[in-house]
C-alpha cells in the first residue's frame, strides 16, 4: 500500500546531502550546536524530518507484525498467549531487581557526546527542530506541516515511554550535556498524568498543523487523522484499569470522545474499513495488506522489493512465516491457544455455536479471518510460483519398534506448533530470488480497525455499551462473520464487563499478531492469577499456563493405529501404482465428493490423527510455566541509567543502588 507508509527517507536523505550540501545535518556529531541552514532550506527541513522517521522505523528484514521499538525484537509477542518461548518477562526469577535483565533498559541512556539512536537523542533530535524552525525564514504553511509531523513524534516517543514506565522526565527543549552542568540536565520524573497531558498536547498540535491526506511524492507521512487515532490509543490506555485503578468514568468519556474524534476526521478524508472483494469468505480482509492506498492503513512502516544497496529495505515477515519445505524459515509458529480464540463462522464460540466443533477437525466452520491468519495439515497456501502449493505438516513411524514419530513431510525441518501463520503474507511473494526475502508489505501499524475497536471499547467504558458493540458487529460484517443471531454472534452479550470481555476478544481475533496482544494484557492486567480484571471480565489469565500446538500422525483408519511404513510417505502416490493409504493430490474422489475442501476432511477422518504438542515451551526439568510479575506493569529504571542519572526516583516496587522506589505511577 502507497498511502500513509513511513517514507524510505535514507534515500532522500542521501540526494538531499549530496546535492543540496555536504554538510547536511552535521549538528548530529555535535552536540554544542546545529546547522541553522538546515532550518533556512525547506529541503534540508525536510529531509531532517525523515531524518526522524527513520529513528523510529522497523529496520530492514525485521519481523515487522512482531517487532517493536522496545525490546527491537518480539520478546512482548512472545509474553503473550500469541507466540511461545521465554522472555525477561515470562520466566521465574530468584529476585525482582533494577540489576536484572527483566529492568527493562527502554527508558535510554543519559546524553553524551556518542552518537546513537535511543530514546533522548530521539527526542533531542525533535526538540533541536521544534526550537528553531520558526527563526529561519522558511514559509509558515511548510513549517507548520513539519513540525506537525515532529509534534506527533515527540508524543509518540513519550507515550511509548509512559506506558512502559508511568511518568518520566519532561524534556521538551533540547538539552547538551557537553556544555551544561548542575541541574541543567537533572530533569526529574513527571508525574503519568502530566506526561499524558503533554502527549495529548502535542497531538493536538499534530491534528491543528497537519493534512487530512498527502500527495505525489508525500504520499504516505503522518496525518491530522493519524495524530487523532494515536491520541485515542493515548487516552483508552489512561482510562484502561492499568493507570484508572478506580474507574473513573470521566477518563473512559475522555477517551470515547477523542476516538470518535479520529473516526470523523478519517472517515473525512477516505479512510475506512477495506472492503473490496467477497465479505463471504473474507477476501477483503485477507487482501488489505496487499492493497495500494488503501483506505485501512491510517499509519504504516514502508517496506520496499529493493534487491541490494539504499534504499534496500525488505520486510522479513513473508520470510518468516513461511516454511522451510519452500524455503522460508518457518520461525514463527502460532500457538494453539490463539488458534482456539477464533471463533466459529458465525461468531460465536464452541458450545455455543451452531455448528460443533471437535480437535480431529479443529479448522472446520472457523470465522473467515482464521482462514487468512492460520495456515493448517492440507490448507491451500499459494506462492508466485506454486499456486496451488499445499502445507503438509503430518508425521508417521518408519517402524513398529519406535516409540517416537521419526519420518515427516517437513524434511527440510518443520516449525514448532504444527501450524503456520499466513497473515500478511502475499500469495504472489517469490521463493526464487532472495527466498521470499524481497518482500514490500507495509506494516499497519494503526489501521482503522483499530480505530473502531479503541471506540468500541471507550464507548462500554463510559457506558455506551449499545453502541460499543455496534463498532464490533461492524467489524465482524467486514471479516464476513454470518449473521444468524442478528448480531453476529454477540446477541448474548448483556451488561458492561461482559461487552469489555467482548471487545477484548475481538481486539485479539482481529489484530492477531500485528503487536498489539501484549500492550492489551498490560493495560487490562490479565496476567497474574489472582488478576481482579481477569475475574470481573471472565478471562483466564496467563500465569501458570503454557503455549502449545498441533501435532498430526498417520493412522491407518478411523480406528486410529499408527501407520508404519519405513520409506514411502503414505499419501503420496508413486510414479506407477497407488498411494500406500490414499492419495492426497488426488483429482478423482471418492464416492459424494465433489471438491477439494471435502477431500481434506475425508482425510481427516480416515488418515490424520490430532492431539496437543505440548513441547512449544521448554519441557526439561522443571518444566516452563508462565510467570509474570505485577512489578512489569511499570518497570523500573535498569541499573545502567540510574548509575547515569542518580538524582532520577524509582519506581514504586523496584529497588535501586539507595533503597526502594518511591516514584508512584499512578498519580
Amino acid at each position: 500500500m502507497k498511502r500513509n507508509k513511513l517514507i524510505y527517507l535514507f534515500a532522500s536523505l542521501v540526494l538531499v546531502a549530496t546535492s543540496c550540501k555536504d554538510t547536511f545535518l552535521e549538528e548530529k556529531q555535535d552536540y554544542t550546536g546545529f546547522n541553522e541552514q538546515v532550518f533556512q532550506d525547506p529541503a534540508l527541513a525536510q529531509g531532517y524530518v525523515d531524518y526522524v522517521y527513520g529513528l523510529f522505523e522497523a529496520p530492514g528484514n525485521a519481523q515487522a507484525m512482531t517487532w517493536n521499538l522496545a525490546t527491537a525484537n518480539d520478546d512482548f509477542t512472545k509474553t503473550t498467549e500469541e507466540l511461545a518461548g521465554e522472555t525477561n518477562w515470562n520466566k521465574e526469577w530468584a529476585t525482582i531487581s533494577y540489576n536484572n535483565a527483566h529492568d527493562l533498559p527502554y527508558f535510554g541512556a543519559r546524553l553524551s557526546s556518542s552518537i546513537a539512536n535511543n530514546t533522548w537523542t530521539r527526542m533531542k533530535q525533535i526538540n533541536i527542530f521544534l526550537q528553531e524552525i520558526d527563526k529561519y525564514g522558511i514559509p509558515e504553511e511548510t513549517r507548520n506541516k513539519l513540525k506537525g509531523q515532529m509534534y506527533f513524534w515527540r508524543a509518540w516517543q513519550y507515550f511509548d515511554l509512559v506506558r512502559l514506565y508511568g511518568g518520566v522526565p519532561l524534556v521538551l527543549v533540547p538539552q547538551n550535556p557537553i556544555v551544561s552542568s548542575g541541574d541543567d540536565t537533572q530533569v526529574p520524573r513527571s508525574s503519568s498524568s502530566a506526561c499524558i497531558e503533554q502527549i495529548v498536547k502535542d497531538l493536538d498540535l499534530a491534528v491543528q498543523l497537519l493534512p487530512g491526506k498527502w500527495t505525489g511524492s508525500d504520499n504516505g507521512r503522518i496525518t491530522s487523522g493519524a495524530a487523532a487515532a494515536l491520541k485515542g490509543r493515548v487516552l483508552l490506555t489512561w482510562a484502561s484499569p492499568l493507570f484508572n485503578r478506580t474507574d473513573d468514568r470521566a477518563r473512559w468519556e475522555r477517551a470515547y470522545q477523542a476516538n470518535v474524534a479520529a473516526k470523523t476526521l478519517l472517515e473525512a478524508n477516505g479512510f475506512g474499513l477495506y472492503k473490496v472483494g467477497s465479505l463471504a469468505n473474507g477476501a477483503a480482509w485477507g487482501n488489505m495488506w496487499f492493497t495500494d492506498n488503501s483506505p485501512e492503513a491510517v499509519f504504516s512502516f514502508g517496506f520496499n522489493s529493493v534487491t541490494t544497496g539504499n534504499p534496500q529495505k525488505n520486510n522479513g515477515w513473508e520470510q518468516a512465516v513461511r516454511s522451510k519445505t519452500i524455503l522460508g524459515s518457518g520461525s514463527v509458529s502460532p500457538t494453539k491457544e490463539m488458534v482456539d480464540a477464533f471463533p466459529m463462522k458465525d461468531g460465536k464460540q464452541p458450545g455455543s455455536s451452531t455448528y460443533a466443533y471437535s480437535l480431529a477437525k479443529f479448522y472446520k466452520n472457523r470465522d473467515p479471518r482464521f482462514y487468512k491468519t492460520f495456515i493448517y495439515n492440507g490448507a491451500l497456501w499459494p506462492y508466485k510460483e506454486n499456486t496451488n502449493y499445499k502445507q503438509w505438516t503430518y508425521v508417521w513411524k518408519k517402524t513398529a519398534a519406535v516409540t517416537t514419530y521419526n519420518a515427516t513431510t517437513e524434511i527440510a525441518g518443520a516449525n514448532a506448533s504444527g501450524v503456520y501463520l499466513c497473515k500478511a503474507a502475499n500469495p504472489n511473494a517469490s521463493n526464487v530470488t532472495g527466498s521470499f526475502q524481497l518482500s514490500p508489505t507495509d506494516f499497519m501499524e494503526i489501521r482503522f480497525a483499530e480505530v473502531l475497536l479503541n471506540l468500541a471499547e471507550s464507548a462500554v467504558g463510559a457506558d455506551k455499551a449499545t453502541e460499543g458493540l455496534g463498532y464490533v458487529k461492524l467489524i465482524r460484517e467486514r471479516a464476513g462473520v454470518e449473521n444468524l443471531d442478528g448480531a453476529y454472534g454477540l446477541a448474548a452479550v448483556s451488561g458492561r464487563d461482559a461487552s469489555f470481555a467482548a471487545v477484548l476478544n475481538e481486539r485479539k481475533i482481529e489484530l492477531a499478531y500485528e503487536g498489539k496482544r501484549f500492550w492489551d494484557l498490560r493495560r487490562w492486567m490479565l496476567f497474574e492469577t489472582n488478576s481482579p480484571t481477569a475475574a470481573r471480565l471472565g478471562i483466564t489469565p496467563l500465569n501458570g499456563t503454557r503455549r502449545t500446538g498441533f501435532f498430526i500422525s498417520v493412522k491407518t483408519s478411523s480406528a486410529g493405529a499408527d501407520y508404519v511404513a519405513a520409506t514411502a510417505d503414505p499419501l503420496i502416490k508413486p510414479a506407477t501404482g497407488n498411494a500406500p493409504l490414499a492419495d492426497r493430490d488426488a483429482t478423482t474422489y471418492p464416492s459424494g465428493i465433489t471438491n477439494y475442501d471435502q477431500y481434506l476432511d475425508y482425510l481427516y477422518d480416515n488418515y490424520f490423527k490430532v492431539t496437543v504438542k505440548d513441547d512449544l515451551d521448554r519441557t526439561s526439568a522443571p518444566a516452563f510455566k508462565f510467570i509474570w510479575y505485577p512489578q512489569y506493569y511499570f518497570f523500573g529504571i535498569n541499573n545502567s541509567a540510574l548509575t547515569a542519572t542518580p538524582y532520577l526516583e524509582q519506581t514504586t516496587g523496584w529497588d535501586s543502588m539507595t533503597g526502594t522506589g518511591t516514584f508512584d505511577p499512578l498519580k
